[in-house]
Formats: C-alpha cells, structure tokens, sequence
C-alpha cells in the first residue's frame, strides 16, 4: 500500500507541475504577442502592391501567386486573368 502511496503522490506533484508549466507557456506567450503587437508598427499594406505584378491586396506568397494565376489560366485555358486578390 505503500507503494501506491507514493505511485499516486508522483502522479499528482507531476501533472501539477506540468500543468503550471503549461500555463507558464501560455501566459508567456500571450504576453509577448502582445507586447510584439504593441510595439512594432504594422508594415504598409500599400508597399507590397508594387511588387506582386500589379495584382491588389496583401501580402500574397510568391508560390501561392503563381499557383492561381496558373490554375486560371489552365481553367479558362488562356481567356482571363488574374486582377485582384482579396481574403474575405
């Protein structure tokens, strides 16, 4: 019985310790998203227009531009293209 004893004291002084490791990493986090948010300025969404081939909206992976303008053009087979980007 004794050894049960200590079986579950470990058990709980273990998920304890994990828990308020857990809750360390999650205040932790939270507090540098939110002192990043704060403090560093926010890029100018007008600045990435000029360099996506004319196409509007943000920031837009450079793979990811050429994969719909690809798949628009196979889908219409060369008849349109791409103009504008916008997440909704």
């Amino acid at each position: 019985m004794e050894n049960l004893n200590t079986a579950l004291g470990l058990l709980v002084v273990g998920m304890v310790t994990v828990f308020i490791i857990l809750w360390l990493v999650v205040v932790i986090g939270n507090l540098v998203i939110r002192l990043t948010n704060r403090f560093i300025p926010v890029a100018d969404p007008t600045a990435g227009k000029a360099g996506n081939g004319g196409i509007a909206g943000k920031r837009v992976h450079s793979k990811k531009l050429a994969a719909i303008v690809a798949a628009v053009d196979v889908v219409t087979q060369g008849k349109a293209n791409v103009e504008s980007i916008e997440k909704k």
